[in-house]
């Protein structure tokens, strides 16, 4: 979405809306909002595998409640070694079986009664 900018008590400030599809077996759209230096149209191209950092943040409005997604670090995803979540449905590795414990061994004294 385009780059919103004005003017505030501490000077410049300019804020970007993005939205973000999830990944899996059903996708759902997100906004998230960008402040300042966090804006990077170099990383903000559609089609990109995107780690998104953000805080959740609701506030109470004339009774009304709003919810605010605030990214505070955006990554390409694979950027620094990072290896994109395996996609909903995929298959996990098999885990090996725990050795088996031997409770019959023991002092029959200290048995719970339940």
């Amino acid at each position: 979405m385009p780059i919103q900018t004005g003017m505030g008590k501490n000077g410049e400030w300019r804020k970007q809306n993005i939205i973000l599809e999830t990944d899996g077996m059903y996708p759902k759209k997100v906004c998230i909002t960008l402040w300042g230096d966090k804006i990077n149209e170099s990383v903000l191209q559609i089609g990109n595998m995107l780690d998104v950092q953000f805080d959740i943040e609701s506030r109470e409005y004339n009774g009304n409640w709003y919810t605010d997604l605030r990214a505070w670090k955006i990554d390409i995803m694979g950027a620094g070694g990072q290896t994109p979540p395996p996609a909903y449905g995929a298959q996990p590795q098999p885990v090996q079986p725990a050795a088996p414990v031997d409770f019959t061994s023991g002092d029959d004294a200290d048995d719970l009664p339940f």
